[in-house]
């Protein structure tokens, strides 16, 4: 096949392609308009590049060298911690349960297994500790999708790790007052606690509150749903509740909170105990659901298997299975173990609903959602 031919380069052309070559843009910083100028006056200068807004939010994207990262795409975290974890905070996570294996040994979670060597941080899920601590760093956990943040008690120089807020930075300082509120703090309002300036004085980004004491309407993640245990919703990155209501009982001198309405992002509305604590703010990272990974590797570098069809296999070895095409034998969904997978395994008896659920979230029973 015959070659192209490159013919040598003039230095005068050199030097005019030189002239004309692309620059990256920079920004420019605005020519203040001066205030004798009428509207005739006005001097236009052109910049060498347009000048875009910020709108939305950016992945990082990559060269297309190879073809793992055409398509990947990441979440920008500069901020993150590039050393090691705290190692006094973690253990190995070692055992067949990397495999999605029980205590017995049998398969309880499919598609698991491998994965590159992980530690599990020990986190802090109840914030007890009372007092201020400093945050020392955000780091990266390869157990969840949320940052972690490794703070420091100012007077015991304890250090634990908590799942940090969105905007929370190294060098914050963040309190809890599951334990109460201080002294100091009811002498800074005259000696009387005062619901709103109290508001004002700790529902901040990262502080730990009891139920009672956050404000309606306030973000919170890390919601503890009975007093005295760990954060069970709101966990994951970006997620959050709202604080709707307070129901109070009592005469109108005296009324005491007994209960507070949180509203899930699932629309679920739930009761949650007075004394059970939550965080306020949004948990860290959210941008983590827009994530791609670019290739089956880095899939398998985080401890997931390949899923296979259950149609796509043989009658021995799924429900699904068998048969001439594409075909599944007027078979009702079913998992490869034979429990309903569409509208879900039902356990919970008619007559038991779950007293601390107010409003469910929508279901769609496993049919198709039709647009109305």
């Amino acid at each position: 096949m015959l070659q192209p031919r490159i013919r040598p380069i003039c230095t005068q052309c050199r030097s005019l392609l030189s002239s004309v070559r692309r620059t990256y843009a920079t920004t420019i910083e605005p020519t203040p308009r001066s205030t004798t100028a009428t509207q005739d006056a006005v001097v236009y200068t052109p910049t060498s590049a347009p000048i875009r807004k910020a709108t939305g939010f950016e992945m990082r994207t990559y060269k297309p060298r190879t073809p793992g990262v055409r398509h990947l795409r990441r979440p920008i975290n500069d901020h993150l911690w590039k050393g090691k974890p705290f190692d006094k905070l973690t253990f190995a996570k070692v055992g067949h349960g990397k495999g999605g294996r029980n205590n017995s040994g049998r398969v309880v979670m499919r598609h698991r297994g491998g994965g590159h060597r992980r530690r599990i941080r020990t986190v802090d899920y109840v914030r007890a500790a009372p007092g201020k601590h400093i945050v020392e760093r955000i780091e990266y956990d390869p157990n969840r999708s949320a940052h972690l943040a490794l703070i420091e008690s100012v007077k015991t120089k304890e250090k634990s790790y908590i799942i940090a807020a969105e905007g929370m930075r190294a060098g914050d300082t963040v309190e809890s007052f599951l334990s109460g509120v201080t002294r100091e703090l009811i002498a800074s309002m005259g000696g009387a606690v005062d619901p709103g300036m109290l508001a004002a004085k700790t529902a901040f980004r990262g502080n730990c509150l009891p139920m009672h004491m956050v404000p309606l309407g306030t973000q919170i993640y890390n919601v503890v749903s009975t007093a005295g245990k760990g954060a069970v919703f709101c966990r994951s990155a970006g997620t959050y509740a709202t604080v709707l209501s307070k129901e109070e009982t009592g005469s109108e001198t005296k009324k005491k909170v007994k209960v507070v309405l949180v509203r899930l992002q699932s629309g679920e509305v739930r009761k949650v105990d007075k004394d059970a604590c939550a965080t306020i703010g949004v948990s860290s990272n959210p941008n983590w659901r827009f994530r791609q990974l670019g290739k089956a590797g880095r899939s398998r570098w985080l401890n997931i298997r390949p899923t296979v069809r259950g149609l796509a296999m043989n009658a021995s070895d799924h429900p699904h299975g068998g048969g001439r095409g594409k075909s599944k034998g007027n078979v009702h969904p079913v998992s490869i173990w034979g429990t309903p997978a569409k509208g879900g395994f039902k356990t919970r008896a008619k007559r038991n609903p779950n007293k601390y659920v107010v409003k469910e979230r929508p279901r769609n029973q496993g049919k198709r959602k039709r647009d109305n």
